[in-house]
């Protein structure tokens, strides 16, 4: 199954492989000629017979200068292809784990996904066009170099036909070294690069826990390994060909001995003798080709098993189902229960309603199950069992694009793009208009300090939106979840990053652009609570408790 998708990858261009492998064709037939010209010359050289040796001369220069121009020409367009499929390779691969739910992130390392990202598919896209296509011309090249020593002389040719079996001893054993070898490698250079990612992610921490040398070493450590198993495949690879040329140059000791005496007996003469020897000694290339080919196989073989196994993974269907069109917002949790894999429950049978246009926050202590209420809306997992409604329709039963066209998220790890505020914020609503951006700035209390930055809404803000400060990343956030003009929103912790001045100054202007929204507030700020209409409280997967009004304070406070 894996070589059967390795296939489909490298199909769209069958017809420059096609022309490779006919180059490849004319390069071999061209190395077998050569040979059996040798043979002439030698004849020609010593009986004075046959074809002048200049007329020889002159067709092995031609051969040589044919075997050259097929080589040049075959891998500039080999190179030109396989830059193609890698290129292939990596968007769709990048699709499809973008259309992956968000369960399965959560069960993988990042670093496993970056590592087959780039380093696995740019190997697997070289083993394509480079080593898998390169079987055919070395094979090609024993059977040929095989049939003409037939031709020559059946018994010289049957040491070297002995060989072959030896040969594919020899491969099966080092392949049952190197294929858990290379497993290996992979895992630790995906830990490598996971290493590596997440330290520059918590740099700022490393740095104030006066951490480098530590993380250095871990690092160092994890890289070491990572050599270590690629020295042992190296060495492994660096046998069998070797080995290989050895059995082959064995061969040809022996049939200098046995052509000895078929020389002396008159059975074979010069011309014979020496195109025997040149197709044995033209076997030797096609010998350790074959052994590297085998090696390079079972490296190729894991990543395979790690690519068929994220593309096996079935995508999200974004626009199956029923079309949510403009949502009014009113939602119904019904006797819901959610629990990750391999976990107690999260959720214990939770009933709740919200109307449309409602504010309600929910509190309660880290772990009560706030955000995964939040997610099952999104769709990013799927309830035990139970129903969620969005204005009575079984959420299961509406597309997922026009179910989250409809809910707008400002997050409380607020996840920006390096580009520039104006990216970021229409990145809520490719399509909106300059003057909807701007309004949703304004709405989200975010349009004075854009207008400080020196280019305005051009101004570039880092990775994550490192230049901006916490309350301004949150802004931004909410701006971009406002110029898509939500029916639903949710705010998760909406206020973490302000001071006390700040977060009484966001709760009273933010009332403008929460009106006629649905609005799920999750919070355990006291003063944040100002905005809601109903204070939901959670505790270990349940709704235990519900206010209205004068008591979200002392609610608010009893539920940290």
């Amino acid at each position: 199954m894996t070589f059967r998708r390795l296939i489909g990858f490298a199909f769209p261009y069958w017809l420059r492989l096609a022309f490779c492998v006919f180059l490849m064709m004319g390069e071999t037939i061209a190395a077998l000629c050569v040979p059996w010209l040798g043979g002439k010359f030698a004849d020609g050289l010593l009986n004075n017979k046959g074809l002048g040796l200049g007329t020889i001369s002159i067709s092995l220069l031609m051969l040589f200068g044919a075997r050259a121009l097929f080589q040049v020409v075959q891998r500039t367009v080999l190179a030109s292809t396989s830059e193609q499929i890698l290129a292939r390779l990596r968007i769709e691969l990048y699709d499809h784990l973008q259309a992956l739910p968000i369960g399965f992130f959560h069960s993988r390392r990042l670093g496993d996904i970056l590592a087959l990202l780039t380093y696995e598919i740019e190997r697997l896209s070289g083993f394509i066009t480079g080593t898998l296509l390169g079987i055919i011309p070395l094979v090609l090249t024993v059977i040929g170099a095989l049939v003409l020593m037939v031709k020559i002389d059946a018994l010289m040719a049957i040491p070297v036909i002995l060989c072959i079996p030896v040969f594919i001893i020899a491969m099966k054993i080092f392949g049952r070294r190197l294929r858990p070898l290379a497993g290996q490698a992979q895992k630790a250079y995906a830990a490598s690069v996971a290493i590596a990612e997440e330290n520059l992610g918590m740099l700022p921490a490393i740095k104030s826990f006066s951490r480098e040398v530590h993380e250095s070493e871990r690092h160092a450590l994890q890289i070491d390994e990572v050599r270590n198993l690629d020295t042992q495949m190296v060495r492994i690879q660096a046998k069998l060909g070797p080995m290989m040329q050895f059995i082959a140059a064995s061969a040809i000791v022996i049939l200098l001995w046995v052509a000895g005496d078929r020389v002396i007996s008159g059975d074979l003469g010069p011309e014979e003798l020496v195109a025997f020897l040149l197709y044995s000694a033209l076997l030797t290339r096609p010998f350790a080709g074959l052994a590297n080919l085998w090696g390079e196989t079972q490296v190729a073989r894991g990543t395979l098993s790690r690519l068929d196994d994220v593309l096996g993974q079935l995508p999200e269907d974004q626009e199956g189902g029923l079309d949510a069109g403009a949502a009014r917002g009113a939602i119904s949790y019904k006797d819901v229960a959610f629990s990750y894999l391999d976990r107690p429950n999260v959720l214990c049978g939770i009933d709740l309603e919200i109307k449309a246009g409602e504010i309600v926050a929910l509190t309660g202590k880290n772990g009560a199950g706030k955000s995964t209420l939040v997610d099952l809306l999104l769709r990013f997992y799927e309830p035990k069992h139970g129903q969620i409604t969005l204005d009575g329709v079984d959420i299961q039963q509406l597309s997922l694009g026009s179910l989250r066209r409809n809910i707008g998220v400002v997050p409380q790890q607020v996840l920006l793009f390096d580009g520039s505020v104006s990216l970021n914020i229409m990145f809520g609503n490719p399509n909106a208009t300059q003057a909807q951006m701007e309004k949703a700035a304004e709405l989200a209390q975010a349009a004075d300090f854009i207008g400080t930055l020196p280019e305005g809404y051009e101004t570039l803000i880092g990775d994550k939106g490192v230049r901006l400060s916490g309350g301004q990343r949150q802004r931004i956030a909410l701006a971009r979840a406002l110029v898509k003009n939500p029916a639903i929103l949710i705010l998760d912790e909406p206020t973490a990053m302000f001071d006390p001045e700040g977060e009484r100054s966001f709760v009273a202007e933010a009332k403008e652009a929460l009106k006629g929204r649905t609005v799920i507030l999750i919070t355990h700020r006291p003063a944040s609570l100002a905005l809601a209409d109903r204070i939901i409280c959670m505790s270990e997967g349940r709704v235990t408790d519900e206010k209205i009004g004068s008591d979200r304070t002392r609610l608010a406070e009893g539920s940290q």
